[in-house]
């Protein structure tokens, strides 16, 4: 591909859904006067609900768009996020949590938990989560923006309903949004795929045109991998579940605040409660159970009505060889997809909004930032993967051929490596630019059973009394400030109550996210 020198100023958004909305959101609110921007897509075809569940760092994304969270949860029927609990992951029976923030307090020299393991050594110290305020206060079912050392949060919403408030956002930044569907990608050049797109030809024979093209339509990938041919690469060798079958029920208790992964014999399943409903799925290996039987297996392990009926979905987890090839990059499941355990789906579209406005190609397009944006979307993509490996390659269950087989596998070397330094010394180092920090990898290595051989030599000068001053310190100061908080359906109610037509069921859609 050679450099383009031809500026981007037309701008077409193929797809609607989180992931169009919200590359229409950013872009209009940083460039809408500059760029002529256009979201096609139809009402006709469903879109895939890329997540309900979020991760912290949507909060960034929301003071970039300058939203009020409290408006905004109002309108998404939107509930707080301190964590994730894994049932039965480890083995059947064995739950553990993953919360967000960090633990304890660390030293320069050594993460807080080489001092907890000295302490379980010595037999003066707790569980590693009651160091952690977001993980007392999920269980005790309690929420609260603090003054001072606040929570660390994210949360449940309706992934329809936030796609709605992003279009409401885009369109008063000047968007303008195309009803219909894409008939044909067209190319300049002979006939093939060596050349730039150049528009897109809709059933009723109008020609949509533009200089850079953001392929959000999904799975089928329809400019990225239809047109220009881009290759998928595969990870269902390390990630067998491919199917997924959701479904909205009544909420008939309390909003809790975090999402429940429950492990099954043949996949796991998500709750996940929003104000005025769960969102409920399963996410399994076909090789375990046929898509015939998903349904009804899911209806079983529900509380409450039915709100919608069950749908299943099919998906190859892996990424694009590449997310931006000529003048077409792509987002949200045409870039690739790992299933929604640790709810990075809509951190991903986040993260390739912010790297497109960080390096647009106003003037034209560059070889080096296309191959800058790529290496990045790679390197982002495969430290998720490797961290959703984690939680089945590590597990004692032995209920069936799936657990087994994630077990006795062969993980990729960096996972590798991170696994064996973590056993034989406790560390756990991360790079600037990765997603899950250090705290995320200890709570999940340790939960699912790995148990580190030694720690580091600085806890050793604390003595037995100190140690457990030091710890007990931090456990009454956790415990403090959890007692401050209501309860977590009480602060929703007066912080965010619905507003007028945001209530009632969505349409179908994939609610997978943990």
């Amino acid at each position: 591909m050679n450099p383009s020198i031809k500026p981007m100023r037309r701008i077409v958004i193929a797809g609607g859904g989180t992931a169009g909305w919200m590359m229409a959101a950013l872009m209009s609110k940083l460039l809408g006067k500059q760029l002529d921007i256009h979201l096609v897509e139809s009402e006709e075809i469903g879109t895939v609900g890329v997540g309900e569940a979020t991760i912290p760092a949507l909060l960034t994304f929301h003071n970039l768009l300058g939203i009020t969270e409290s408006e905004f949860m109002a309108a998404t029927q939107a509930t707080f996020k301190l964590g994730i609990n894994f049932e039965g992951w480890r083995d059947v029976g064995q739950d553990y949590f993953h919360s967000f923030g960090i633990t304890g307090i660390d030293h320069w020299s050594a993460g807080f938990q080489h001092f907890w393991l000295k302490g379980r050594s010595e037999g003066i110290a707790q569980e590693y989560r009651a160091y952690n305020v977001e993980t007392i206060a999920a269980f005790a079912g309690r929420f609260a923006h603090l003054q001072r050392n606040g929570l660390n949060y994210a949360y449940h919403l309706d992934a329809g309903r936030y796609a709605k408030y992003l279009r409401a956002l885009s369109e008063a930044c000047g968007v303008q949004r195309i009803e219909g569907k894409i008939a044909a990608v067209l190319q300049d050049g002979p006939q093939g795929r060596d050349g730039d797109i150049t528009a897109l030809q809709m059933q009723d024979g109008s020609r949509i045109e533009g200089d850079l093209f953001i392929d959000c339509t999904g799975f089928r990938a329809l400019l990225i991998g239809e047109t220009l041919g881009v290759g998928y690469e595969d990870w269902s060798h390390w990630l067998p579940c491919d199917r997924a079958v959701a479904v909205q029920t009544a909420a008939v208790r309390e909003p809790w605040p975090y999402t429940r992964s429950i492990a099954h014999p043949f996949g796991w399943q998500w709750r996940i409660p929003l104000q005025h409903r769960v969102g409920n799925g399963l996410v399994y290996s076909s090789k375990e159970m046929s898509d015939a039987d998903a349904p009804e297996v899911l209806k079983k392990n529900v509380e409450g009505e039915l709100l919608i009926q069950p749908r299943v979905l099919k998906f190859l987890p892996g990424q694009r060889h590449k997310t931006w090839e000529r003048n077409c990059i792509a987002v949200g499941l045409a870039s690739g997809f790992i299933e929604p355990l640790e709810s990075t789906s809509i951190h991903l579209i986040q993260r390739a909004a912010i790297r497109l406005m960080q390096i647009f190609p106003a003037g034209g397009i560059s070889l080096a930032d296309v191959e800058e944006f790529n290496r990045q979307s790679q390197r982002e993509l495969e430290h998720i993967r490797d961290f959703i490996v984690l939680h089945y390659h590590v597990n004692n269950r032995q209920d069936s051929d799936l657990w087994r087989h994630v077990r006795e596998m062969e993980v990729p070397a960096s996972l590798r490596h991170r696994i064996e330094l973590f056993r034989d010394t406790a560390r756990v180092f991360r790079s600037s630019d990765e997603l899950f920090a250090e705290n995320s990898w200890i709570q999940v290595m340790m939960g699912q059973g790995i148990a580190p051989r030694s720690y580091h030599p600085v806890a050793d000068l604390m003595g037995r009394a100190e140690l457990a001053d030091f710890l007990g310190d931090i456990q009454l100061k956790v415990n403090r400030a959890v007692a401050q908080m209501p309860a977590h359906g009480d602060y929703v109610r007066n912080y965010c109550p619905p507003t007028a037509g945001s209530q009632g069921a969505t349409a179908p859609m994939m609610n997978a996210g943990a």
